[in-house]
């Protein structure tokens, strides 16, 4: 059955885009729910976005210089200005996908605001030290850096009350909702596409190297999974394209293939003929590890965030307690001494499919929008 909710003039809001990874799959699948709802950011790659550069992006004034810099991170300072000036006019209802600065975009007093929220600011809030090493601010700047995440924090708390509605990415980020801002959310995980739950199931014999997918930026420790690597001779590929990826090709031995961009359409055969998935990353939600799931692939994951809500210990994937090589190299070595079933782990990742993150979300808004014209 299809979804069926009553008409809203509807404005999709993006912190940025500059390529198509977790938060960017979540834009696309609200743009399916309203496919007449235009998107604003304040910057975007155009041709990095996949479904997306196909619909209607509305960028802020930083474009310009986004062009030349050719890095979303050194415009930080000023995307709060930007999304406050986004002109909303129009519309009833916003739905910000936010983990920095779209939340705080200032709706019309007679629409409603949603809040798909992939974290409270994580770099402002909790992650102060890894901003400043992740963006290597020199330390003549770092005084002046911390000041800006301190009026950051500021301005992180006063926009949460422009949010009418929060919806949580998983039930760590719903914790830090009410922690950070004193608010109520509802947890609705992030969606796996159709394309994962198509692609033919191998069996253990067929699957070849371990994988690790996403943005080569340091907080994700693709390091420490090439450090583990070349230390036990491990066949690994890890797929992803970021501001680290020469510093980790440096450290690559010879059983370690770093494969930079790899399109969307060649991501299910990727996962689907990995022996397991490599996540040694502290994450809200993170759908890598649902997509592994679809596609037959068990997860060795770090047991800490989002991850516990979408991988099962023992019975679609294993965790492993610390960052360190010997905690990941134990886990690998127990991983070898089990068995899945990539039936059972597919059957379990359709909980999280696409139509249900839309069934799920359509009604959250449905239900905000129709309170608020009361």
């Amino acid at each position: 059955m299809g979804l069926s909710f009553a008409p809203m003039n509807v404005a999709l809001i993006a912190d940025w885009l500059p390529t198509y990874g977790g938060a960017e799959h979540v834009i696309a699948e609200l743009k399916m729910l309203w496919p007449q709802a235009p998107i604003f950011t304040t910057v975007a790659r155009h041709g990095r976005l996949g479904p997306l550069d196909r619909t209607d992006i509305r960028t802020s004034g930083l474009q310009k210089l986004y062009r030349i810099l050719r890095r979303h991170e050194l415009l930080l300072p000023w995307m709060p200005r930007a999304v406050e000036r986004m002109d909303l006019r129009g519309f009833d209802v916003i739905v910000s996908s936010s983990h920095a600065v779209a939340k705080g975009v200032i709706p019309p007093s007679t629409a409603v605001h949603i809040c798909y929220c992939h974290t409270p600011m994580r770099y402002a809030w909790e992650m102060e030290d890894e901003y400043l090493r992740d963006f290597r601010v020199p330390k003549i700047l770092r005084r002046t850096a911390k000041q800006f995440l301190k009026s950051i924090r500021r301005w992180d708390l006063t926009t949460s009350k422009r949010v009418d509605v929060f919806i949580a990415n998983s039930s760590t980020t719903q914790e830090r909702i009410t922690r950070t801002y004193g608010r109520e959310s509802t947890v609705i995980r992030p969606p796996v596409g159709d394309s994962f739950f198509s692609h033919p199931l191998l069996s253990h014999e067929q699957k070849k190297y371990f994988l690790a997918i996403g943005r080569l930026v340091p907080y994700k420790r693709f390091d420490l999974l090439i450090e583990t690597a070349n230390r036990l001779a491990l066949p690994l590929k890890i797929a992803g394209t970021g501001h680290d990826e020469s510093r980790l090709r440096k450290l690559a031995g010879p059983t370690v293939e770093v494969l930079g961009y790899v399109p969307d359409d060649r991501l299910p055969s990727l996962y689907a003929r990995a022996k397991a998935v490599l996540f040694p990353q502290v994450e809200d939600a993170g759908v890598v590890p649902l997509e592994a799931q679809a596609c037959g692939t068990p997860v060795i994951a770090l047991g800490i965030g989002g991850v516990r809500d979408t991988v099962q210990d023992g019975v679609t994937g294993i965790f492993f307690a610390e960052q360190t090589v010997a905690s990941l190299s134990d886990a690998l070595h127990q991983f070898e001494r089990l068995s899945f079933d990539p039936a059972s782990l597919r059957e379990h990742a359709r909980k999280f499919s696409s139509i249900r993150f839309r069934e799920q979300v359509g009604r959250v808004v449905e239900k905000a929008a129709h309170h608020k014209q009361r």
